[in-house]
């Protein structure tokens, strides 16, 4: 059965358009990542599934309902973000209870249990937390809802890296124990890789890509070595990243469609093949190509000004 299902979906806030006519599906009982850039739509995309809003054009389902002002969807799911706001007066004990009047699959024992490892005072309130913390308790209702669809929109904001890493790790054994639909939007990819079975990568508004995580894992190649050895075909394949090594040598992150008899060719003229992260992988398909040269042109004072003109050198 189809968790998600979007068509077309569009999203204007005035003149800017934060989400151009996205469409794509999610198969129930995954956890699937969404990347992109700030800005990208992520944040968007989200909470038209949670029902938060509404789609400008084109039509968003969960399980086959449009979520926007449906309880049905708003009863089996869940919206964990580091915006959360609890009513000042609850305690964090009592806003637990209230989780357990409103999520009919939600497990109280799991919720203390966490609760108690993560070292939070029963008589605390929400807005007292530090901006770690207050991520973490948030988690714990995401985790303790066990709703049908999780989302979870950047839930680590101000972990540190031992807390993130117990983050993961509950949600994997909660999920293998009791599976549901999660979508996680992380700028951690290189830390959840492991975790999700399929990515979708959001650039400008726009799908960009949607796959299993294993073809994103080799979805680039780095190839390497001396500007001679670069066979001509190369011009025509897809340049993800290029940078220069000497005067000579140079490194191209390459869409990896490279087929056997080219790869052969590339070793026997000395150039290496190297594998790329699925995280470096996002970060070079999603670079934006602005004019204005890399990093390393801000340093040697090669950049544009806004003038047009050249800076001086450093």
């Amino acid at each position: 059965m189809k968790a998600v299902q979007c068509k077309e979906v569009t999203k204007k806030y005035g003149r800017r358009t934060a989400l151009h006519g996205v469409s794509f599906s999610m198969e129930e009982n995954k956890i699937i990542g969404l990347a992109g850039r700030n800005g990208a739509g992520k944040t968007t995309l989200l909470k038209i599934l949670a029902g938060l809003l509404k789609e400008s054009d084109g039509e968003a389902e969960v399980y086959g309902n449009r979520p926007f002002n449906n309880l049905l969807v708003s009863a089996n799911s869940i919206y964990i973000d580091d915006q959360m706001n609890f009513p000042t007066s609850l305690t964090l004990k009592e806003i637990l209870e209230e989780g357990r009047r409103f999520y009919h699959n939600w497990d109280h024992k799991l919720a203390m249990n966490l609760f108690d490892y993560f070292g939070f005072h029963p008589k605390g309130h929400h807005n007292e937390l530090s901006k770690g913390k207050e991520s973490t308790f948030n988690m714990i209702i995401g985790l303790a809802s066990r709703s049908a669809l999780t989302i979870f929109d950047e839930p680590t904001t101000g972990m540190d890296a031992a807390v993130r890493k117990d983050f993961y790790r509950a949600l994997l054994k909660d999920y293998l124990a009791y599976p549901r639909t999660i979508l996680l939007s992380t700028h951690h990819l290189e830390e959840v890789e492991d975790l999700l079975e399929e990515i979708i990568v959001l650039q400008k508004g726009n799908l960009l890509l949607h796959t299993s995580m294993e073809d994103m894992k080799s979805y680039a190649v780095a190839v390497s070595g001396r500007n001679e050895s670069m066979p001509g075909w190369m011009k025509h394949k897809v340049f993800l990243y290029e940078e220069k090594q000497g005067p000579y040598e140079k490194t191209i992150i390459l869409e990896n469609d490279l087929t056997t008899v080219e790869k052969e060719e590339l070793k026997r003229n000395g150039v290496q093949l190297s594998a790329v992260s699925a995280s470096d992988a996002f970060v070079y398909m999603t670079a934006e190509a602005n004019g204005k040269g890399g990093l390393d042109d801000v340093f040697s004072g090669h950049i544009n000004s806004g003038s047009g003109q050249k800076t001086s050198q450093l």
